[in-house]
Parts: structure tokens; C-alpha cells; sequence
């Protein structure tokens, strides 16, 4: 992440807006996927970590730097599911969402004084076009059969049984934007559709004792 580069955005919604009062921190890559731990030469962990926090760290620092003299404002920073549940796989990815999350806590706590809100979205499974731009002929239709199979695991082990939208963290990023979340700080929301509140369990009904 290229510190001046988040510094100049700042700057240039300042100039153009007049001003700044909401300030959305999305960076993400993923890393190396589906190499065991023991294989994992560790390469791209800098990358991952540059990226996915210090970009963050950077934003969140410019933005309040700028809110804090001009009466405060409201900054989102975009976590991940798998910055809360552990699992294996991109374990350096969980890593760093996990480390978004303390940190937009910890913000959450020293920027009060400025009147400024940190708070963080934890988006689950979200269909986005972003893999998929990259893939075609044979890749796209091994990826498509991926992204079903995926679909479908998620499907049964989410409560609410559909996919995500890029809509849904939308709605959820509007919420901390505004006033009707004016007494939030330090709030992580999933947007997942309770995978992290658990896994749907289907009990057979008891026979009745009275037969």
C-alpha cells in the first residue's frame, strides 16, 4: 500500500467536496490459496499485511487527521468473516482481517475524543465480479463450477439461505455513514447471514411419549 497515494486520496475528496466526513477503507487480497500451512514459504505474507492493514491503518489515519479538526465524521473499515472464525486455508488473509479488527477497536477507543466513529463490516461469502474478470475459456468454466459448489455449501450452512450481495454491504456501510448509527463505535458487523452465529442444525422431531 502506497502510504502516499491514500494520503493524496484524502486529500483530493477534501478539495472536491469541501470536506470529509465518511471515509470507506476496502483493501483486500486473499494471498496464495489452497496451500497447506507446512508448504507455505510465507512469500506473499508483506503483501498480504501491506495491503490488507497498513492500507487501512493509512486511510483511517489521513481521514481522522482531517475530521478531528472539523468536528468529526464516521470511518468504516472492511474486515472479513474470517477475521473472526478461525479455520484452515489463507491463513495469513484470516491474520490479517483479524488484525483490522483490533484495530478499527482500538481507533475506535482514541478517536471518540474527535467525535469520530470507527466501526468495521465483516462481509461473509459476497458474490463479486472480481475473480471472475480474470478467468476464461476452460479456467471460467472450472471456476463456475467452483463458485457452485461453494454456493451450495454455503446455502446449508448459513441460517439464511441465499448468497450475500455487494448490496447488502452496502446497506450495512450506509448504516455507519449516518446518524441512525451516531451512538455506534467499535461495532464489527457481520454481514454473513449468521454463518458466524452458527451452523443450521435440523433435529428430528421426539416421538410422542404418549404413544
Amino acid at each position: 500500500a502506497d502510504t502516499e497515494q491514500v494520503s493524496g486520496l484524502v486529500s483530493t475528496a477534501v478539495e472536491r467536496f469541501g470536506g470529509l466526513h465518511v471515509m470507506v477503507n476496502n483493501a483486500g487480497v486473499s494471498g496464495t490459496m489452497h496451500r497447506r500451512f507446512l508448504d507455505d514459504d510465507l512469500a506473499d505474507f508483506d503483501t498480504v499485511m501491506r495491503i490488507n492493514v497498513r492500507a487501512v491503518m493509512a486511510g483511517t489515519r489521513d481521514a481522522a487527521r482531517h475530521m478531528s479538526k472539523h468536528g468529526g465524521g464516521s470511518i468504516i473499515n472492511l474486515t472479513s468473516i474470517g477475521g473472526i472464525q478461525a479455520g484452515g486455508g489463507v491463513m495469513t488473509y484470516r491474520a490479517s482481517k483479524a488484525a483490522v479488527i483490533q484495530f478499527t477497536k482500538s481507533a475506535a477507543i482514541e478517536l471518540a475524543h474527535y467525535e469520530i466513529r470507527v466501526n468495521a463490516i465483516a462481509p461473509g461469502n459476497i458474490r463479486t465480479a472480481i475473480v471472475r474478470k480474470s478467468a476464461t475459456g476452460e479456467d471460467l468454466e472450472k471456476l463456475e463450477q467452483f463458485e457452485a459448489a461453494i454456493r451450495e455449501q454455503m446455502r446449508n450452512d448459513r441460517p439464511l439461505k441465499r448468497e450475500g450481495t455487494m448490496e447488502d454491504v452496502a446497506e450495512a456501510a450506509l448504516y455507519f455513514a449516518t446518524d441512525r448509527s451516531r451512538y455506534v463505535t467499535g461495532t464489527v458487523l457481520p454481514v454473513d447471514g449468521g454463518t458466524v452465529a452458527g451452523k443450521v442444525i435440523v433435529r428430528k422431531p421426539k416421538p410422542d411419549s404418549a404413544n
